[in-house]
């Protein structure tokens, strides 16, 4: 009982580092993860264990600039750099958002119907409006905590891995020595699943997170402070493990399944959802659209509310998920949210297939992160913002390693085009 209790102490402090990781694995990252085990069978585990430091790293860094200094990534951004760059790097990330809340809302349609049949576009309209009015009239901590229960559908794929009886001995040589073919194909999916591991609204929201934990609360002393930064670390580090460890198991099963049966490219949701067929049965839909359902109602608002805390700060407003809708300030705050939903559901009205546009949100998400990361690493490292807790040695070198890792994939990818 006293071990029970502690545990459930323990995970009740774990806090934007866990919502954060949980929002990382939403339906554009299945679905591209997916992508990449049927395209490219066991060539694309080692991008898990590659990118785990380096993603940990660089939600390290907004996290800490989010809390030492009291203030989100743009607001930052805003006293620290000329104008031009706010714009360039707000503009790309609301463009980026509201491309991926589309391709996440589509894909939600696209699972429930699926499971129950009817129109999609209806589904998709039906899942902005409930997605809008959670944001606007309940706290996100309140209905956050119901939506993680459904993100354990995606335990199904670690089930099918132990369901196949892998040779784990050539699955490590893989991931050791993937064998790697440097062409534009292969590049492009790298760049996709580095771009929805280490995505930019994870930056803004873990940074955003940090600081409204801290409104309110007066000057903390310099224990509190590192105490704070420690767990911090261990809340990130736990986070995007898990983020981590699910992803490599949706490629690892997509791999063993549907590469191995000359699937290699996925047209459909329902082509992704046939991975859990060995060990779901006639479940396998239930669970995949349980999955892509509970992950996209936890990452639209993650996406919608770091494009709103993004443009709030840069134009001055009054940010945070617990403002006043009739307040002036608020309501510019949700209408940016708005905005961002909304367009997103319009946007699944196109003719393009749900999967597709999450896998080219991913590219996307990959290519602007670079900019965003470096003025990250800038900020982090500047004592005029930092004051006494600018990024230590292993930090930021490991920070800057996840910058120079995205820039040379993303050069790479546009050489071979």
């Amino acid at each position: 009982m006293i071990r029970k209790r502690r545990l459930q102490d323990a995970l009740g402090k774990l806090g934007p580092g866990l919502v954060t990781g949980a929002a990382d694995d939403d339906p554009s990252g299945i679905a591209t993860y997916s992508q990449a085990g049927a395209q490219f069978g066991y060539s694309m585990l080692w991008t898990m264990v590659f990118t785990l430091p380096l993603m940990v790293a660089i939600q390290m860094v907004s996290a800490r600039i989010g809390y030492v200094t009291r203030q989100g990534l743009a607001a930052n951004i805003k006293t620290s750099f000329p104008r031009w760059v706010l714009l360039t790097v707000v503009g790309m990330l609301l463009v980026a958002n509201t491309l991926n809340v589309a391709a996440d809302i589509a894909a939600m349609a696209e699972a429930l119907r699926l499971l129950v049949g009817g129109s999609s576009h209806l589904y998709a309209v039906g899942f902005g409006v409930t997605c809008l009015l959670m944001q606007v009239f309940l706290p996100y901590r309140t209905y956050v905590r119901w939506l993680k229960w459904l993100t354990l559908a995606l335990l199904s794929y670690v089930a099918v891995v132990f369901s196949l009886h892998l040779d784990w001995g050539m699955v490590m040589g893989k991931i050791l020595h993937p064998g790697i073919h440097i062409q534009h194909d292969m590049l492009l999916m790298i760049v996709a699943v580095f771009g929805t591991t280490i995505s930019p609204y994870l930056f803004f929201w873990q940074a955003a997170q940090e600081m409204e934990e801290t409104a309110g609360q007066p000057a903390h002393t310099a224990d509190e402070v590192h105490r704070k930064l420690r767990h911090i670390r261990l809340d990130t580090i736990i986070g995007m493990t898990f983020s981590n460890l699910i992803a490599f198991f949706i490629i690892l099963s997509t791999a063993a399944t549907l590469h191995a049966a000359g699937v290699t490219d996925i047209q459909t949701s329902a082509q992704a959802a046939e991975a859990l067929r060995p060990v779901a049965g006639e479940f396998t839909f239930v669970l995949f659209s349980m999955g892509i359902i509970g992950t996209g109602m936890l990452a639209v608002p993650v996406l919608a509310g770091s494009a709103g805390y993004a443009v709030a700060e840069a134009v001055g407003w009054q940010e945070g998920l617990n403002s006043k809708l009739m307040q002036k300030e608020g309501r510019g705050f949700y209408g940016v949210i708005a905005a961002a939903t909304i367009g997103g559901v319009v946007l699944c009205f196109t003719a393009m297939d749900p999967v597709k546009e999450l896998f080219w949100a991913a590219v996307l998400n990959g290519v602007i992160s670079v900019p965003i990361m470096v003025v990250m690493m800038l900020l982090a490292s500047r004592t005029s913002i930092m004051g006494a807790h600018t990024l230590h040695p292993r930090l930021r070198w490991l920070g800057w390693a996840a910058t120079a890792a995205m820039a040379l994939t993303v050069i790479a990818m546009l050489a071979t085009l």
